[in-house]
């Protein structure tokens, strides 16, 4: 059984947890992660996000999301027998989310969803520091979003 656990903190009463959950899980499937899987997704403010952005990535600024997939168990994905595989940690935050949402023109919930998928991406290995990586996440994307009948634009940049 998959596993999505979610920590809103004050914006859980802003968000639709069943839509950021589906959005873990069609991420997994669309990626053909067999089995079963386990993350967190935690929905932040700037101040949280800025500090772990500083102290994991060394960029003193808040950013929209943050990715720490599972390594510490000796090697990615590994799980004890009959245990879902813990694929890591989604950290957004909501205030980039609400803004992003506004530039793009679309619902919040619509970017909170881009977000997860792109979170979930991150942990499984996607990246798009060069130009074809890009490409093949963005691909992903929106696919995913499509799938979830998502209709918002992607920013290039």
């Amino acid at each position: 059984m998959t596993k999505i656990h979610l920590r809103a903190g004050a914006y859980r009463q802003q968000i639709d947890v069943r839509r950021l959950r589906q959005a873990a899980v069609k991420t997994l499937a669309h990626e053909h992660i067999e089995g079963d899987a386990e993350l967190t997704i935690a929905i932040t403010d700037d101040d949280e996000i800025h500090a772990l952005n500083r102290k994991h990535r060394g960029v003193d600024a808040p950013t929209d999301v943050l990715s720490f997939a599972e390594t510490t168990t000796g090697g990615p994905f590994i799980a004890a027998p009959g245990e879902p595989a813990y694929r890591g940690d989604v950290v957004i935050s909501f205030p980039r989310a609400v803004a992003q949402a506004r530039i793009g023109g679309h619902p919040v919930a619509g970017e909170l969803t881009l977000l997860v998928i792109h979170g979930v991406l991150h942990l499984l290995g996607h990246d798009h520091a060069k130009a074809r990586e890009k490409r093949k996440m963005w691909a992903a994307q929106e696919e995913i979003l499509r799938d979830l009948g998502v209709q918002i634009k992607i920013n290039a940049a």
